[in-house]
């Protein structure tokens, strides 16, 4: 049985933010994602699929309904990385990084009304809070949108680099037009004073 992870991506396309070739990509367009969730089924045929494993037809319909859930939940923002896989037997992962302690109650809430979620898995990661690092997330967002050739990406509804800052340590997440512009925001958020390291996880949206 195959598992499906997805992570939601502020600000680009749902394929761009496509972990499995073969499942729609939940993405963050308040921010280019799909707004509107699929049609509902039988609840009766629902509750038998489940017993026998979702179909694939089914795990694309809950990936759609979660994608719609999280990308409205307040708060979310360019601080915050958020990802999910769904199962066969109808258990949502939630995964990822927040910023505030409610985004990850509020994500679990959304998530586990659902039709076809039998369980809800939340292993988000609530990040500690700490001055020194609310002020390398600032000054890490001035760095990378400030940026002549990135500030492209500041028009957006939600800007698309999401800056995940833990104990120092800066992780960039997100799609990015160009490997250069890849290549660009890791420079910048190294420029800033106080960051420990750089992750750079960021795609480019060919590959």
């Amino acid at each position: 049985m195959k598992t499906f992870v997805l992570a939601l991506l502020l600000g680009v396309l749902p394929a761009y933010a496509q972990d499995s070739p073969a499942t729609p990509q939940q993405n963050s367009d308040a921010a280019g994602g799909t707004n509107s969730t699929a049609p509902q089924q039988n609840p009766n045929a629902t509750s038998a699929e489940n017993r026998q494993g979702l179909t694939q037809k089914g795990i694309d319909r809950i990936i759609k309904e979660v994608h719609h859930e999280l990308v409205l939940l307040p708060f979310y923002g360019v601080f915050d990385n958020l990802a999910y896989k769904v199962t066969p037997d109808g258990t949502v992962t939630l995964l990822g990084q927040v910023s505030r302690p409610t985004l990850k109650t509020d994500a679990e809430r959304a998530v586990k009304h659902i039709e076809g979620v039998e369980r809800v898995d939340n292993q988000i990661e609530v990040l500690p809070t700490s001055p020194n690092d609310d002020r390398i997330r600032r000054d890490t967002y001035r760095a990378i949108y400030g940026n002549e050739v990135l500030s492209q990406y500041s028009l957006r509804a939600v800007p698309p680099i999401h800056v995940i800052v833990k104990n120092g340590n800066v992780t960039l997440e997100g799609v990015v037009a160009r490997q250069m512009d890849r290549q660009i925001a890791e420079m910048q958020a190294k420029s800033v004073p106080g960051v420990f390291s750089v992750t750079n996880n960021l795609r480019v949206e060919t590959d």
